[in-house]
């Protein structure tokens, strides 16, 4: 039992940056914008908590700064999708490596290092009393990071949106048909905009999870492939948040294996491709099969 409690726990701290990246996807693609910019939002994210905290002297106040960055790379995402007409597969590749370059460029400026930063305050783990005791669902409340309930909140709160506010019935309609909806009077671009700039925020706050509550430092390209994971979950969850929920725990679950598959007979490498090749494995059978919005990547003027 105490196992299977321990890889409940480990699973659901790993699913966090998975789920919220799958979250990224899910909201800027169901209005109709492809969002491969996933991971570079979050490895800057990551790096900007970890610089707040260094500079504020508190991981909250770092941890703020990454959702409000990430708010302010989503919007540019926007304009250079929408007001510059670019082309969107191309603008999110290029944000993954302007990532990857400005976050190994300031990590020498600020602290001339390479390769990973120094320590700073973090955000400590949560155990709630009595909770943490009951059986299997104990692990949800033994040992877990704030931000297991928050993302929780964030997946409620999206899913509130997108199918109880009229927002979220227009969102939904641009996705498939922006032209009738333009043609409603309703403004397609500005609620491109603010859901860009949502799921911005949201990648940004996963990326801080991963360098200052799951660590109290960052590594360069620590984020590794998760936003492609989420992305990946994004599709197999069918473009939903609670189904990009549920596709996260799946990937989470193939990462938390891989601390308990120590048969020597296996070469480590393998145990370490695990995810990747579970990522792999989805997007080949569901990918041809998943529907997602129809007006995926069309823009109106």
């Amino acid at each position: 039992m105490e196992m299977i409690n321990n890889f409940l726990g480990l699973t659901l701290q790993l699913s966090i940056p998975i789920i919220l990246g799958a979250l990224c996807g899910t909201i800027a693609e169901r209005g109709g914008v492809i969002m491969l910019g996933v991971e570079g939002i979050m490895l800057i994210g990551a790096f900007v908590g970890v610089a707040g905290s260094f500079f504020l002297g508190s991981a909250l106040g770092g941890a703020f700064l990454s959702v409000v960055l990430g708010a302010a790379i989503g919007w540019l995402y926007g304009l250079f999708c929408l007001k510059w007409k670019a082309q969107q597969s191309v603008v999110g590749v290029g944000i993954n490596l302007f990532a990857e370059g400005i976050t190994a460029v300031l990590l020498k400026a600020i602290w001339d290092t390479e390769g990973m930063s120094e320590s700073v305050a973090s955000i400590p783990n949560v155990t709630i009393p009595i909770l943490c005791d009951l059986p299997v669902v104990g692990a949800f409340f033994n040992n877990q990071s704030p931000y297991l309930y928050l993302t929780l909140a964030i997946v409620a709160g999206v899913w509130v949106v997108f199918y109880r506010t009229k927002f979220g019935l227009r969102y939904r309609a641009i996705g498939d048909q922006p032209f009738a909806v333009q043609t409603a009077g309703v403004p397609v671009n500005r609620y491109r905009y603010l859901a860009m700039m949502a799921a911005g925020a949201i990648a940004g706050l996963g990326g801080s999870f991963l360098s200052i509550s799951q660590n109290n430092l960052f590594v360069t390209d620590m984020v590794a492939g998760r936003g492609f994971m989420g992305l990946a979950a994004n599709i197999f969850g069918g473009w939903q948040p609670l189904g990009s929920m549920g596709a996260g725990m799946v990937f989470a679950v193939a990462q938390a294996a891989r601390f308990y598959l120590t048969d020597q007979s296996i070469p480590s490498q393998f145990v370490q491709m695990l995810p990747y090749i579970v990522t792999l494995a989805v997007l080949l059978i569901v990918g041809k099969k998943a529907k997602g919005p129809e007006a995926l990547g069309k823009l109106v003027d």
